[in-house]
């Protein structure tokens, strides 16, 4: 017996290097594959068109790299292939229209003295409802019988979501196999469990139940079938895979038996949103299918977070809650459905900053950037438990907590949140008490540099194209703080405290007048892009300050000389405004916050 056995509530492990298992070929694709994203939830899926996980990681191609089933920020699938006699299928169509389901239809490639091309109709399903559901249905469309061989491989690597984007680790955990008498445990349950421990000692697994027909052995991770058809019959084969973490599973939705089961539970949610929804209809069949499609992007995004739903940053990589993202998406969508608005709300003053910690950029009050939840968060060798390194998240929670209750007058939630607004704005007043601007610096030896929207490393810089010292205060954030105050005057004079509604509609007098001052670039006829931290103008012409034209910071007269100059060549293209002006030797098109 292995001095290194993992036992696991009736299950036993052994590290996978003590027991090598045969290796299936895989298909290797020269080109690139294009891909396809499926998302429930928590979990989230990447594939190629024929609904594979292409396994030529080796290649270092960022296509394939990328692909997988996530959950958690964990990666527990890494390879699925679909073969027929060792072949790829050929794609005749494939749709994922649904979000959580992805429909594929392809046929056989010429099987050389067995099969013609053509043969076999195959129609491939994958579905996502706390489990990834698969079901497979072959057809002989051939006059005669034909026997063929097909093959389902899988396999994890149970990396951790910052690795696939490019983040090094100096240590992993191990990947284990699970076994039974000193076997591969599938050569005796009919099943494949795939499993790592990690450095902090979680046992994660992806366990595949197959469905219909079990299939006929097994080599390693390769799930075979030797099959006849008779000429026009049909079979269906199929498999549930869920994941677990030290025996629990990992998705915080319920999974379901079977693929049925799955799609009926996903089409009941959403006609529930649906009719929670406001119903928005035109005499334009193409405006009402924008709308149809907006509605449906909107409910796929949304994601668990205890008892409530938020709308995660973006899928695949942002699939989880951002301070900033969650609430511009929460205050773009009140007039859909208000309740998106009241659990962003709800679940962000639940992790609203509770002390100092400069490894997090937490602080008392300070609303957070983004959570996550795997191997690398857990082990502290990222910060993000939560990770706090957003300037504008924190007023602009104050901005959606007067706006929520603008539309709906819930007062039960306003009172609820009163204390957590208050702990927003005292925050923002510290960090204002220096210099009168709202401003940032990492403290944290792992976050990030910069802390607004534009958070990569070079996008804060002068005319000339140098990047700006810290602490750096931008332009649109003192628009931010100036809503706030301005909208949480209203608040504080509902709720009777005129002593605290009279002094932020001062502040933000004050503030405004400041801001016109210090900001302002006579020779331009425009807004800077931040102060530096020696209080000098960053004055390359960027796309902030559009962000300061709905928040009535600008006078009048300067909030029009904004939006004329962000009409100019250099910065209007045609198809949208550049982030940054094409006339900056700092300029890059392709440049994700520097002239995209």
């Amino acid at each position: 017996m292995s001095p290194n056995i993992i036992e696991l509530e009736g299950q036993t492990f052994i590290p996978a290097e003590e027991l090598p298992i045969p290796e299936w070929a895989c298909v290797v694709n020269e080109e690139p594959q294009p891909t396809l994203t499926l998302k429930d939830d928590d979990m989230f899926l990447v594939t190629d068109t024929l609904g594979n996980i292409a396994c030529n990681f080796n290649l270092r191609d960022d296509i394939s790299a990328s692909m997988g089933l996530f959950c958690n920020d964990t990666r527990f699938l890494s390879r699925l292939e679909l073969q027929i006699e060792g072949r790829a299928p050929v794609l005749l169509n494939s749709t994922a229209d649904k979000g959580f389901m992805l429909s594929v239809l392809c046929t056989n490639p010429k099987i050389e003295g067995r099969i013609n091309a053509d043969t076999l109709g195959i129609r491939r399903e994958l579905v996502l409802n706390g489990a990834l559901f698969s079901e497979i249905e072959i057809c002989n469309y051939s006059t005669g019988a034909v026997s063929f061989e097909l093959s389902l491989t899988f396999d994890a690597d149970f990396v951790d979501l910052f690795e696939v984007r490019g983040f090094s680790r100096q240590k992993r955990g191990q990947l284990l196999r699970a076994v039974r008498e000193g076997k591969p445990a599938q050569e005796e349950t009919g099943n494949l469990t795939l499993a790592y421990q990690g450095l902090d000692g979680a046992v994660m697994e992806s366990r595949i139940e197959f469905h219909h027909r079990t299939p006929d052995l097994f080599k390693g991770y390769t799930a075979i079938w030797q099959l006849e058809l008779q000429s026009h019959e049909s079979i269906k084969l199929g498999y549930r895979l869920q994941m677990f973490n030290n025996n629990r599973p990992v998705s915080r939705v319920n999974a379901p038996v079977t693929l049925v089961q799955a799609k009926a539970a996903e089409l009941m949610e959403e006609q529930h949103w649906v009719h929670q929804s406001t119903r928005i209809r035109s005499d334009r069949a193409m405006f009402d299918r924008v709308i149809e499609r907006a509605e449906q992007d909107a409910y796929l995004l949304r994601q668990t977070f205890g008892k409530d739903k938020v709308l995660s940053a973006g899928v695949p990589w942002f699939s989880t809650l951002f301070g900033r993202d969650s609430i511009i998406a929460a205050s773009q969508t009140l007039m859909l459905n208000s309740a998106i608005a009241k659990e962003t709300l709800t679940i962000l003053a639940e992790y609203q900053g509770k002390t100092d910690d400069d490894w997090r950029d937490e602080q008392y009050g300070k609303i957070l950037h983004e959570i996550r939840f795997g191997e690398m968060a857990r082990c502290q060798e990222i910060p993000h438990t939560p990770y706090y390194g957003t300037v504008d998240a924190t007023p602009l929670w104050l901005m959606l907590y007067a706006e929520y209750y603008a539309w709906t007058a819930d007062s039960e939630t306003l009172d609820r949140l009163w204390p957590h607004a208050l702990a927003a704005m005292d925050w923002i007043d510290r960090n204002c008490a220096e210099t009168g601007y709202l401003s940032y610096s990492c403290r944290s030896n792992r976050g990030l540099v910069n802390q607004g929207w534009k958070d990569s490393g070079d996008c804060i810089v002068n005319r000339k194209g140098q990047l700006a010292k810290p602490p750096i205060s931008l332009c649109e954030v003192q628009g931010y703080v100036y809503a706030a105050k301005v909208r949480l005057a209203e608040i504080a004079r509902l709720k009777k405290r005129i002593d605290l509604a009279d002094r932020w509609q001062e502040e933000a007098r004050e503030l405004k007048t400041r801001f016109n001052r210090d900001f302002w670039l006579e020779d331009e006829g425009f807004c800077a892009l931040a102060l530096d931290g020696d209080r000098q103008r960053v004055d390359s012409i960027t796309s902030n300050p559009g962000h300061c034209l709905s928040l009535g910071i600008l006078t009048p007269e300067r909030a029009y000389s904004v939006a004329e100059r962000l009409r100019a060549p250099d910065m209007f293209n045609g198809w949208g405004i550049r982030t940054l002006s094409s006339l900056s030797p700092a300029y890059n098109p392709m440049g994700y916050h520097i002239g995209s």
